[in-house]
């Protein structure tokens, strides 16, 4: 698991405490593990800080899963 990853399952845990981290699968969105828009807001916001990125929230609202994010963090083209 790469640090992106890791940071991303990290956010999503810490956002929604209640959520087994091992539902947290790259097919599944923020909205299947119960994250509704204040939640996915959040995660996203937390995620940027946290990987010192900068860039508008919006640019995230076209990704589909948790895989996508990855790699759309990762610097790839999702």
């Amino acid at each position: 698991m790469n640090q992106v990853e890791q940071a991303v399952r990290a956010a999503i845990v810490e956002i929604l405490p209640d959520l087994p981290a091992a539902e947290i699968t790259h097919d599944k969105s923020l909205r299947d593990l119960g994250a509704d828009s204040v939640d996915r807001v959040e995660i996203i916001s937390l995620l940027l800080h946290r990987l010192e990125r900068a860039e508008p929230i919006s640019n995230f609202a076209h990704i589909p899963d948790i895989g996508a994010l990855i790699e759309h963090l990762s610097g790839g083209n999702s």
